[in-house]
């Protein structure tokens, strides 16, 4: 499940004011979120969670749930 922290890095980082956002979405489907931006999102959600990803890690994910998991997956190391 997203959490409102992830889904206001991911709105904040597109200059988004609300946009809905489930684990099934895909980054093709999400407002202003092209190639460019992708890697400007995935760096602040780095940055908001004090978090490092390897590129294959990001590149498994096949939607923002994945991507909400592998943060998951970060923090509780």
């Amino acid at each position: 499940m997203i959490s409102e922290r992830f889904k206001n890095t991911i709105l904040k980082q597109l200059e988004l004011d609300d946009f809905d956002i489930q684990d099934e979405t895909k980054a093709n489907t999400v407002p202003g979120w092209d190639s460019l931006n992708h890697v400007n999102v995935i760096v602040a959600i780095e940055k908001e969670y004090g978090v490092k990803f390897k590129g294959i890690e990001v590149l498994k994910c096949k939607n923002i749930g994945d991507l909400q998991k592998l943060v998951d997956s970060k923090i509780n190391q």
